[in-house]
Parts: C-alpha cells; sequence; structure tokens
C-alpha cells in the first residue's frame, strides 16, 4: 500500500493571482476552468503533481516551513533575474562567488522558494 502524490496546496488570499505568478514561474497553464475570483486554482504541471492554490482569509505570518526549490533549465542568475521581474522578492543571496550556492525569493504573497543552480551552472563549477 502507498499513497501518490496529488498537489501541493499553497494558501494564499488571491488564488487566481498567485496561481498565475507560478503558471509564469514554471511556464505552465491554468487550469483551463480557471478563470479571476476563484478561491481555489491549480497550475498543471507537465509532470509529476498539480500546484494547488487555495484561497484563505487570515495572510501568511511566519517562515514557510516546506518550500519548493526551483532548477532553471538555463543559468541560475538569469533565472532570478527573470522570477524578479515577474514580482518575487529576494529574501536571501546564497549564492556565492566561486558560483556555488542558491537564492532565498518569495512569491508576491510571501512564500518563500529557491533558485538552485542549473545543470550547466553546476557543469562549470564541477573540477
Amino acid at each position: 500500500m502507498f499513497s501518490v502524490l496529488q498537489n501541493v496546496a499553497i494558501d494564499c488570499t488571491n488564488a487566481y493571482e498567485l496561481a498565475r505568478f507560478w503558471s509564469g514561474v514554471t511556464g505552465r497553464p491554468l487550469h483551463p476552468d480557471d478563470k479571476p475570483g476563484d478561491p481555489e486554482v491549480q497550475v498543471m504541471l507537465a509532470e509529476g503533481p498539480v500546484l494547488y492554490f487555495n484561497q484563505v482569509p487570515e495572510p501568511k505570518t511566519v517562515k514557510n516551513r516546506l518550500h519548493l526549490c526551483l532548477r532553471p533549465d538555463d543559468s541560475r542568475d538569469q533565472e532570478v533575474e527573470r522570477l524578479l521581474g515577474l514580482g518575487a522578492t529576494l529574501v536571501a543571496d546564497r549564492r556565492n562567488p566561486d558560483g556555488t550556492g542558491w537564492a532565498v525569493l518569495a512569491d508576491p504573497e510571501g512564500n518563500e522558494f529557491c533558485v538552485l543552480r542549473s545543470e550547466s551552472d553546476r557543469a562549470a563549477t564541477t573540477p
């Protein structure tokens, strides 16, 4: 017996708008039935579970105990800049001068996530 991971649920104050942000992050569409004002919205990922945004009345108040880690298909630093342009904020810069490390960002509602090195970034820093 086992369980299958159905979705990753993210509480938020505006499900549609936050899902639009994450749709831009992942390059994946919203569920075709979702529309502005819906209290539950999904981003349909290419593989695995969906990102499920659930509207709740209270705002986020403390650090996430669970977060998403993203590995871009291009440069980590270029991806950080792209995500900042979409509305993310830089929370902590853990990038090192030698190219290792990661960046901690937050989405427009303050949910933290990490941007890791891409495979090409990793190859460039491997001795």
